[in-house]
């Protein structure tokens, strides 16, 4: 393995607790330790996660293998982008989208989000949201909302407000990434997932579902570490066959 350190960061709303759920088993499989740091507090969610980031690889020996679900694969992607010197690679869980997103899913749904929050406060909001939604689902939530304390707001404006990676941008970033989707996820699109491994010069998609992460958190990180693996082993391949295309693959 290129590296033995990881820093993985939460979606929009989320918390380290669910990261540790979803990547460290996979990754310790591969003698890689996870760092999963607690999210910064209020609007400095954006700003707060990149400046750790330079911060970890600053007193990290060697590259690091960076990534997150959803918010946190964007931001350790564009992060890669401008450190890929130093990056060993990406776990991009969930995508959302690319470039700017405020008519995405995933932001619509965060800012309304936020609106429920400052209209209702927490627990009228958190009620509401998770009155329909899985019971899984409904329990990371309540958990990481809660966390969140006074700035969840502020945060969810501004994970809606940040742009991703552009598609151009993508097409620069000359490490190995991998990419999982969940194809019944209409909040984190799977066209967007093909959309990143379209551009990027070296992926590998590996689909799961929703079902399977509210069964086993672990089976998002497993997706996206065997793809990074795939994407890992195709890069650093001398084979003289025809460029990688990034078919979307199921794990066994």
């Amino acid at each position: 393995m290129p590296t033995r350190t990881a820093v993985l960061l939460p979606g929009t709303g989320s918390d380290e607790t669910f990261v540790h759920a979803v990547f460290t088993r996979p990754l310790a499989a591969l003698g890689i330790a996870v760092t999963a740091p607690p999210p910064p507090p209020g609007e400095a969610v954006v700003s707060g996660y990149l400046a750790l980031l330079d911060r970890i690889a600053d007193a990290t020996n060697g590259p690091l293998l960076v990534g997150g679900v959803s918010l946190g694969a964007h931001l350790a992607t564009a992060w890669a982008l401008r450190n890929a010197h130093r990056c060993a690679g990406v776990l991009a869980a969930l995508p959302a989208w690319h470039g700017p997103g405020e008519t995405a899913p995933a932001a619509v749904a965060a800012t309304a989000s936020a609106e429920l929050i400052e209209r209702h406060g927490l627990e009228t909001a958190l009620s509401l949201t998770t009155r329909d939604v899985a019971p899984w689902l409904a329990e990371e939530l309540t958990r990481a909302w809660r966390r969140h304390g006074p700035g969840l707001a502020a945060s969810l404006r501004a994970a809606a407000g940040h742009p991703a990676p552009e598609l151009s941008a993508l097409r620069t970033l000359d490490v190995p990434v991998g990419i999982a989707t969940c194809v019944d996820d209409p909040v984190h699109p799977s066209e967007v997932a093909g959309a990143w491994a379209g551009a990027l010069p070296h992926s590998a998609v590996v689909e799961t579902t929703l079902a399977a992460l509210g069964a086993d958190r672990e089976s998002l990180g497993r997706a996206a570490t065997l793809a990074w693996l795939r994407a890992w082993s195709r890069r650093w391949s001398r084979s003289t066959r025809s460029p990688r295309r990034n078919r979307p693959t199921r794990p066994c």
